[in-house]
């Protein structure tokens, strides 16, 4: 179904709340003829609210009767009410009740504390009134949403929900394995498979540029020398200033004193970027297809290479624009989120020291493509590490971060005491 932005004076088409439009369909005839929404929780689910907010608040701005709690899931205004004017009308409730007074996102929870409705955003941080004059206002407080305690997913979802919406494919969900916090739990050597099978734009693409991967490759002259050899002799006459330390030990995953395939994957994607001229352009589809042919598009610790190689001095800019790749590759693999938080620290602290003030918007830009996880960022915040970079480095990285981490536990502490009140 076609999705318009939720705040329809946004003409921008990346917008990233979007919210179907509502579908009516008038039935009966003479005194019985009436509206049925028939989206309308689906709707309302975009907008975070419950359907009967949005239903009652038609009912007082038509002035006609509705149902409030259907059996049928059928939501009914009472008179013939076509789809232009209530979603003309559903503007007013976006307008009144979901956006915030400060920055205008639709991120906002309902808060009822001492007889008045707090608008609770989730984008900002700010709190503010709703205007307890109109009549849906009586309404809500004498029908609060339902609270009790919200589970880290549920918490997680809130930040997920307007990405989801402007998603008509759905997105990649991966593995879940359960992982150590500690440092020692990344050492092992089992690497989780990231599931597959999505229908996102992404996925589509590589899956289809990618078939003939695993194929015999045909017999052609090649311009340049791919050989293993080859390879490393081009690694160590690189100039400085584009070498990375790359993630392993020679000796790891079976390859005694040569290059393994990490190193090999790290190497291409360096002298693509010095042949390109830029970073930016190589290729997201071309880089999944090159650690497929390698065979360690699943593995853990291809994200701690990318981490290294994909980006240059303006990363904070480049994260959306790899998101997509990134996200297909980290699913929800603690293991995968830890290694590419240890490659982001060999690439800040060890090859750009200057972007280590710039962590925390690093760490925000992970957080919000979902490239990161609240606990891992927790954990990883912790205690400084000697595993990716030497000690000292690791605790300027994470002091640089402590304004990234701070917001997490005022984001969460914000969430304990609404909660703490709803009880109340």
């Amino acid at each position: 179904m076609a999705t318009i932005n939720i705040r329809r004076d946004v003409t921008d088409p990346f917008y990233r709340y979007k919210m179907e439009r509502l579908q009516s369909k008038i039935e009966g005839k003479g005194n019985g003829i009436k509206t049925v929404v028939a989206n309308l929780p689906s709707v309302a689910a975009s907008l975070a609210r419950p359907p009967a907010y949005v239903i009652k608040y038609f009912g007082f701005e038509l002035g006609a009767q509705t149902n409030t709690n259907p059996k049928d899931d059928r939501w009914i205004i009472n008179g013939a009410h076509d789809a232009g004017k209530l979603q003309d009308s559903l503007d007013g409730f976006i307008s009144r009740f979901v956006l915030c007074r400060s920055c205008k996102n639709p991120e906002t929870d309902i808060n009822i504390k001492d007889g008045h409705i707090i608008l609770d955003c989730k984008a900002c941080g700010q709190r503010t009134n709703v205007d307890l004059r109109h009549k849906l206002s009586g309404f809500i407080l004498k029908n609060e949403p339902k609270g009790g305690k919200k589970t880290k997913k549920e918490k997680m979802t809130r930040r997920e929900r307007a990405k989801a919406e402007s998603q008509e494919n759905g997105s990649m969900n991966g593995g879940s394995p359960q992982d150590s916090n500690s440092d020692k739990g990344d050492a092992d050597d089992a690497d989780y498979e990231i599931a597959a099978g999505s229908d996102d734009e992404f996925t589509k693409q590589i899956q289809a540029d990618a078939k003939g991967i695993n194929g015999e490759v045909k017999e052609e002259e090649w311009a340049i020398d791919t050989s293993a050899e080859a390879i490393a002799a081009r690694a160590k006459e690189l100039p400085s200033d584009l070498k990375r330390s790359l993630a392993f030990d020679e000796d790891e995953d079976g390859e005694d004193n040569g290059t393994n395939v990490y190193d090999q994957l790290g190497t291409w994607i360096i002298d693509e970027t010095k042949a390109k001229g830029s970073v930016n352009a190589v290729d997201d589809v071309e880089i999944y297809k090159k650690a497929k042919e390698l065979g360690i598009e699943s593995k853990h610790k291809t994200l701690t290479v990318l981490a290294q190689t994909i980006f240059d001095e303006n990363i904070v800019k480049q994260i959306p624009a790899r998101a997509s790749m990134l996200k297909t590759m980290i699913g929800e693999s603690e293991k995968h989120m830890k290694a590419f938080l240890g490659g982001t620290e060999r690439f800040v602290g060890n090859d750009h020291p200057e972007l280590i003030p710039q962590i925390p918007a690093i760490l925000m830009g992970y957080y919000q493509h979902d490239l990161l996880s609240e606990e891992v960022a927790k954990a990883w915040g912790a205690k400084a590490s000697k595993k990716y970079v030497d000690i000292s480095t690791s605790r300027k990285v994470r002091q640089a971060s402590e304004k990234f981490l701070q917001w997490l536990d005022e984001a969460e502490s914000d969430d304990g005491s609404d909660e703490e009140s709803d009880e109340e």
